[in-house]
């Protein structure tokens, strides 16, 4: 079932988006709706537009045209201020997980509370402890992320994400670079988060199995457009051959395998590599 473009029942409402760097188009005409509560995946290839898409719901770029609706409120009209105090109640994990690397673990996950509340001491201990708790590694508080494996890294960065309790948490590629135990034990989160805590979170990824394994619903990306839509069950017995590609992985189709080039036996004799 398609999401209803609802502000009620929707936390993000994005309609005929596009933006580009410079003449090139990354992001092209593009409408999707995010449902309150639910976890929705964008998958895709690399460079089909995703992390930029996240860049837009976030505020750091804006877009050429469209519109773009966060919890009701138009993200490119926003005042500094304003996206300051959205992007409070806004989570991400970044791909590579992006801790301060001077902080211990328990700082890190403490630094968005210190920033942004005058919690006293020994309750900002007890939250962040909480928070850590959360994702298993309350007992590491005292580590520092050097000392941290690319799963742990992973868990405390998700620990600092869910530290100010937003209504909405991004996910850039959260299980890249990770072994299965690692992979599993983030899914499992995500989707427990996000039913515990009454969130919203946006995976965008293209790990096929994982991110079907835990979404509501899901977005394909091609070129900055959609390409397909549905549960991911629907998406996965898609018989469009751009959604069939991604899904199972097929090196050619759509996205050809050969970079566009002259005829091959005639690029031979030339000789000219200029």
């Amino acid at each position: 079932m398609i999401p209803e473009n609802n502000n009620l029942d929707s936390v993000v409402d994005i309609k005929d988006l596009t933006f580009r760097y410079g003449s090139r188009v990354i992001v092209d005409k593009l409408s999707l709706t995010i449902p309150r509560g639910k976890v929705v995946a964008i998958m895709g290839g690399s460079g089909c537009g995703k992390t930029t898409l996240l860049n837009l719901i976030g505020g750091r770029i804006k877009p050429d045209s469209g519109t773009l609706l966060v919890d009701g409120q138009s993200v490119p009209d926003l005042s500094k201020s304003e996206l300051f105090d959205l992007r409070k109640r806004m989570g991400m994990l970044f791909q590579t997980g992006a801790l301060l690397t001077d902080l211990s673990l328990f700082e890190n996950v403490a630094f968005p509370i210190r920033e942004h509340t005058q919690l006293p001491e020994a309750i900002l201990r007890k939250v962040v402890l909480m928070k850590l708790e959360r994702v298993g590694l309350r007992g590491a508080w005292r580590l520092m992320p050097s000392e941290l494996s690319g799963g742990m890294a992973r868990r405390a960065a998700l620990a600092r994400a869910i530290a100010l309790e937003p209504m909405m948490i991004m996910y850039d590629e959260p299980f890249t670079g990770l072994d299965p135990i690692s992979k599993g034990v983030i899914a499992k989160l995500i989707k427990e988060l996000n039913e515990v805590l009454g969130i919203t979170s946006i995976v965008v990824s293209h790990d096929v199995a994982d991110t079907c394994a835990i979404s509501d619903y899901a977005y394909l990306m091609g070129e900055g457009r959609i390409i397909g839509e549905g549960l991911p069950s629907e998406v996965q017995q898609s018989k469009s051959e751009h959604v069939r590609q991604f899904m199972e992985g097929l090196p050619d189709g759509p996205v050809p395998y050969q970079y566009p080039a002259p005829d091959y036996v005639e690029d031979l004799l030339t000789g000219d590599a200029s």
